[in-house]
């Protein structure tokens, strides 16, 4: 019996991870609107990112089956918020009440994922240089947005802005490498050793 090759869901969870989080930045650098971020963070960044994160579940991959599924997740529920925000702006839903979200209610949002990402840049030492990058960066994205919402420090959104579009750029990185590792059948991008050892 031929073997059966199944793809890595890693792909289509850090195409997903990437792509919505650029297109974030995107908006925060006034290049566009807020709407095909919110469709990006909904469909892409959110399902199929969700999506990828369940399939990790059948590879045994606790790594992978956290971060794509907590990640999903916190599209939709970024999305939703947003959503929530722009509908009491417009008076549809009222400004109190259990469904009432502030910009301090999101940062609290923000820094509860903060706490999430902290665990997993510790795991990613033991994956490659490359995770640890994008976690890095993550982890200094999330802080800089705490600080925003909550210390009303919006003098470092630039920076943190910057932060996020490398991030970005080191999830795309990630996905060329496991595409072009297998289609090219050679490590055209590496991604370097782990930084801890396991065992």
């Amino acid at each position: 019996m031929a073997e059966t090759n199944i793809a890595n869901p890693a792909v289509v969870g850090l195409a997903g991870f990437g792509t919505t989080t650029l297109l974030l930045q995107f908006h925060n650098f006034g290049l566009c609107g807020s709407g095909v971020v919110f469709c990006c963070a909904m469909a892409f960044g959110g399902f199929a990112q969700l999506m990828a994160g369940l399939q990790e579940f059948k590879t045994g991959n606790n790594f992978g089956y956290c971060a794509f599924s907590a990640y999903g997740a916190f599209w939709i529920a970024l999305g939703l918020i947003f959503l929530m925000l722009e509908l009491q702006a417009q008076g549809v839903i009222p400004d109190k009440g259990a469904l009432h979200v502030t910009g301090g209610d999101l940062g609290w949002f923000l820094v509860a994922y903060t706490v999430l990402t902290f665990f997993l840049w510790i795991g990613s030492f033991a994956i490659h240089t490359a995770m640890v990058a994008t976690f890095t960066t993550l982890i200094l994205g999330f802080i800089g947005l705490d600080l925003e919402k909550l210390a009303g420090m919006e003098s470092i959104g630039f920076i943190t802005t910057v932060d996020l579009t490398l991030c970005a750029l080191c999830a795309f990185y990630m996905m060329a490498h496991v595409i072009f590792l297998q289609v090219f059948g050679r490590d055209i991008l590496p991604v370097g050793k782990p930084w801890v050892k396991k065992g």
